[in-house]
């Protein structure tokens, strides 16, 4: 990889059209073009924040290959690759690399159990489909069901040349700790949990993949900064605010929270495809006035 693995990456939300019908595409760029703007050092479509799983692969591939489009020479495009079964995930990371995104984020496959003998396979599969394409392992048990063990990480880590790094949002600052602990020299780590972002840096994580940095990216941005620059009181400050802000967009449990707080601060981000819902009315009320109170709009 060309561009450093490093900062804050927004996985940003798909704006669809009314019903889900379609990817609204003009909105995907422009979306792209904004966080971008902001000072966000990557993006990193078609994840969990962005419906992937709900998008056709067709989709699939126009988004990523919108979002290279628009920012592609600018910042880091982690393409989310990953699937329910290994062809498709081989044909999305494929088109990845063909299409000039930085890197490829591999969720592992869910609905069915996979032990670690399972995963190591998977993983190993993809990577050799793909040589000299960075992957980044995407462990998220809460969505995907399957969990990426430390020793399973730290062992692809150390035996697969092509993957480059790890983003956990398992919630776990102890599986955090083993794997910063004993990861191999230039292995990327970045923090899914957006509630201890602070912390997660302070360990030595290279960054965020952050759901919530859609909404208040200068944030998360703030948090990152003054870490790099010794300031820790103030990056302390910006993580309290950011916990709250985490707890106010409920953890993204409903996609079309972040889209609402897009809304909110001036930037039409579409609507959700279902089964995601659109907020109700009290809903919206209730989201504009907790916004307020943080300073957020």
């Amino acid at each position: 990889m060309k561009k450093k693995i490093e900062g804050i990456i927004s996985a940003m939300v798909t704006p669809f059209t009314k019903n889900g019908e379609f990817v609204d595409f003009d909105k995907v760029g422009l979306l792209a073009e904004r966080l971008v703007k902001g000072g966000v050092h990557g993006l990193y479509p078609c994840g969990t924040t962005g419906e992937g799983l709900l998008m056709t692969t067709d989709e699939r591939k126009e988004v990523l290959e919108e979002v290279v489009r628009a920012v592609g020479k600018k910042a880091l495009v982690i393409a989310q690759t990953g699937g329910g079964d290994l062809a498709t995930t081989i044909e999305l990371t494929r088109h990845a690399q063909e299409c000039g995104a930085h890197g490829a984020g591999i969720v592992t496959p869910g609905y069915y159990f996979y032990d670690d003998l399972s995963l190591k396979a998977y993983y190993k599969a993809v990577a050799k489909a793909v040589k000299g394409f960075p992957i980044l392992m995407y462990n998220i048990p809460g969505c995907a069901r399957n969990t990426l063990s430390a020793e399973l990480i730290l062992e692809l880590a150390e035996s697969v040349e092509n993957i480059a790094g790890l983003k956990d949002s398992s919630g776990s600052m102890s599986l955090l700790t083993q794997i910063l602990g004993n990861a191999p020299k230039g292995f990327a780590v970045f923090n899914g949990a957006d509630e201890y972002g602070y912390q997660a840096m302070l360990a030595g994580a290279n960054g965020a993949v952050s759901g919530t940095s859609n909404v208040w990216h200068e944030l998360y941005l703030s948090v990152y900064d003054n870490v790099k620059n010794g300031h820790l009181d103030k990056a302390w400050k910006a993580q309290v605010k950011l916990e709250k802000l985490c707890r106010t967009l409920k953890y993204g449990q409903n996609i079309a929270i972040f889209k609402e707080g897009l809304r909110l601060r001036g930037f039409d981000a579409g609507y959700v495809r279902p089964p995601q819902r659109e907020l109700t009315a009290a809903e919206k009320r209730e989201l504009a006035k907790a916004l307020e109170t943080l300073g957020v709009i």
